[in-house]
């Protein structure tokens, strides 16, 4: 179990949590004791151990009746968030992912991540986020340590991760322990369930477009055990019952897979082998096929050298691919395929020399493929040559209870990135970027290396029991860029990675704030300010083409940027009414020679104002309901300044970058769950929903076009998604 705490009565009183692998040290005098051990949504297990030798507890805790309708985020005692050291840090309970409304009533992680201060929705329908002014490819995914590259279903309006595989989500906005690296902004790590080692269980749920189903169950009791977990949707089918022979012959569907088996080897040694695979299909008759989807493979040892020495080995493998089928005419055919695959090998030691420290150090080294583009069919244009990278990190990471009052969480990575040869092309430009010469590399052949420091602290002050100030500083970089040049990120959107041009992208964010805890533990209350300044951020010149064939150095440029803000979150954990009520005042902006006259000027995703508010109510032991409002200052946009015509074509001018504004968007969405007749093991419930409550035309984009009765004039044309979405879906489980 991730984030359990132990905690002992005796001799001494201390405490500790187990780690993302569910193992702990706790190093306390010989005597008698009362160990208390729970996690949430589990009863407390006291056991009283007299303490003279080393010994072995089994304890399996038991669900707690009484809270299966309670919603609570921690991230360990109900005081973890005062006394720690970490800042931005956010655990995520199931059972809140289970409750939020969604779009479709499709259970989704990040849909609730979006709904956090700091955190913001890429737009309507999309699973895209950014974090403390940071652009969406500027946060490390992760499930079961593999890097999932486009974490989207459906052009963004699901994501990637099945909620009933999902065993704990933890988010850190910034302030990362050194064992994290590789983006600026944040991590999101992702832990899939393990499976049940007792018996063998079933679960699902069956939605108005989409069905899931997962089993779990012993490969051997209290040894080891499985899980599989399946979800697809289903619009396709409903598509095959069109009389128009085009829609019949269309595509719209997702699925996803989750398997997971671990095994005990001994008393010191276990295993875990992981994997996900994640495919959509998107078509337009037979003209337009785009499929795409992510693959990935872990394979972890844990072991034990002593009881203050653990060991955590993994082999990990990451695929990502989209292919896009074009068929315009009985002369025309071709595919454009693009993809980044990463082998990657960790290896972690975890000391735990005293109750007072905690020693995390360990290696990392992750090779990239990346195929930027591999045209086939009738294209007349050369394939785009594959890119090899290497990367390798060092770290060491210390949590440092100092006194009762101060906690220090400090830490040093050492990265080292490598250029490496290959079919690839490398440039040389001039001042205003056009190429002067080209060199090719032999594979593998060691082009550039860039190694970085990246240290990480972060200080709690414990003012009294209820209360603690902190403050933080951390330096990130990111060796790997995304590139788009669209309103709305989407599959197609380009990886690319540092060369000798293109340099990695720093970060160095200060954070400061106060937290307290109200009433008893029941409310969390929590006030964060934050800087960001960030170095070689990249963007595209004006008029660049960053799906064409031509070499992409010469249509980027390259500047600085920074992000600023203050987050206030106030959270109810406990009793009927349950949720929380986020504000997040920002700003987010760029400085790249080329773009506005060389001045600062708003990033994509920058907004000023994010207002967050989530309500969960337990009626009764049958109904619960929940809502959600959510309202934030529209995107910064670029739109035409003017127009004019060539060889009776319409032209529009763009001028200033990114210096209007979408429009504000607000939205309220209802929920309720009715829980059905238990029948022995068999328990399921019928969950309700409303997305978008009072019919908000939110603007997914704004196009313009000449006025049809006077071409002098022009109209701006807002397209909306969604207006009011129902959705019922039926849960199981035995």
């Amino acid at each position: 179990m991730i984030g359990a705490t132990i905690s002992s009565v005796g001799a001494v009183t201390s405490g500790t949590r187990s780690n993302e692998y569910g193992f702990f040290s706790l190093t306390i005098p010989e005597g008698e004791y009362q160990f208390k051990v729970g996690v949430v949504g589990y009863a407390i297990d006291t056991r009283t151990v007299q303490l003279n030798k080393n010994i072995q507890l089994q304890i399996a805790l038991k669900p707690e009746d009484n809270n299966l309708s309670e919603v609570v985020i921690r991230s360990g005692g109900s005081t973890q968030k005062v006394s720690s050291a970490q800042m931005g840090v956010e655990k995520l309970s199931m059972k809140e992912i289970d409750q939020v409304p969604v779009l479709f009533g499709e259970r989704d992680l990040i849909k609730v991540v979006q709904l956090l201060p700091g955190v913001k929705s890429a737009g309507e329908g999309n699973s895209g986020f950014f974090v403390r002014g940071g652009a969406a490819d500027q946060n490390l995914v992760l499930l079961d340590e593999a890097i999932v590259y486009n974490p989207s279903h459906l052009l963004g309006f699901f994501s990637t991760f099945n909620s009933d595989a999902i065993k704990d989500v933890t988010l850190l906005k910034g302030i990362n322990p050194a064992n994290y690296g590789g983006r600026l902004s944040s991590v999101m790590d992702v832990r899939m369930n393990d499976g049940n080692n007792q018996e063998l269980r079933v679960n699902g749920g069956i939605g108005i477009i989409a069905s899931r189903l997962t089993i779990e169950g012993p490969i051997v009791k209290d040894k080891g055990s499985f899980l599989i977990s399946g979800r697809r949707t289903y619009v396709d089918m409903f598509m095959k019952l069109s009389s128009d022979t085009a829609i019949k012959k269309s595509a719209l569907y997702f699925y996803d897979l989750n398997l997971k088996a671990n095994y005990q080897l001994g008393q010191r040694d276990k295993i875990y082998l992981s994997g996900y695979l994640g495919m959509d299909k998107l078509g337009l008759s037979d003209l337009f096929g785009l499929n795409w989807g992510n693959k990935t493979a872990t394979l972890r040892w844990n072991h034990q050298f002593s009881p203050k020495l653990f060991s955590n080995t993994s082999i990990i493998y990451s695929d990502y691919k989209y292919d896009i089928d074009i068929n315009t005419s009985e002369s025309f055919e071709g595919k454009i395929s693009s993809q980044i695959r990463d082998w990657n090998l960790k290896e972690e030691l975890s000391f735990y020399p005293n109750s007072n420290n905690t020693w995390r150090m360990g290696v990392n080294s992750i090779h990239h493929t990346i195929r930027p583009g591999e045209f086939s069919g009738d294209f007349s244009m050369d394939n785009q040559p594959l890119t090899y990278s290497w990367e390798n990190a060092a770290y060491v990471n210390n949590e440092w209870k100092a006194s009762d009052r101060l906690k220090i969480d400090y830490g040093l990575r050492l990265s080292a990135f490598s250029v490496l040869g290959g079919p690839q092309q490398f440039y040389e430009l001039d001042q205003r970027g056009a190429i002067l010469s080209s060199r090719q590399y032999s594979k593998n052949e060691i082009v550039q290396t860039y190694f970085n420091l990246e240290p990480r602290i972060a200080a709690a002050y414990q003012l009294n029991e209820i209360s603690s100030l902190k403050v933080g500083y951390s330096r990130n970089t990111q060796p790997l860029h995304q590139l788009s040049n669209s309103a709305t990120g989407s599959p197609t959107d380009k990886w690319v990675a540092t060369n000798n041009i293109i340099r990695p992208e720093t970060a160095g964010q200060f954070s400061a704030g106060y937290f307290r805890n109200l009433k008893d533990n029941k409310y969390e209350f929590s006030a964060e300010a934050y800087y960001k300044a960030m170095q070689h951020q990249v963007d595209y010149k004006d008029g660049a083409n960053i799906r064409s064939n031509d070499p992409i150095e010469p249509q980027l440029l390259f500047g600085k940027g920074r992000a600023y803000g203050v987050e206030l979150l106030l959270r109810k954990k406990t009793g009927k009414l349950t949720g929380w009520i986020g504000y997040t005042l920002s700003r987010s902006e760029k400085q790249i020679d080329g773009i506005n006259d060389n001045e600062w000027y708003a990033a994509r995703q920058d907004r000023t104002h994010d207002i967050s508010i989530v309500g969960i109510y337990a009626l009764n032991p049958k109904w619960n309901l929940s809502a959600t409002f959510v309202y934030y200052t529209g995107n910064a946009v670029t739109f035409p300044t003017g127009k004019y015509q060539v060889d009776d074509q319409v032209v529009y001018l763009y001028t200033r970058r990114n210096s209007y504004r979408m429009p504000a968007y607000h939205r309220l969405d209802l929920s309720a769950t009715r829980q059905l007749k238990k029948r022995g093991r068999f328990t399921s419930e019928l969950a309700f929903g409303l997305y978008n409550a009072y019919g908000r035309e939110n603007a997914y984009t704004i196009s313009f076009r000449d006025n049809p009765n006077d071409r002098s004039k022009t109209e701006a044309v807002q397209t909306s998604l969604f207006k009011f979405v129902p959705s019922v879906s039926y849960n199981f489980k035995f």
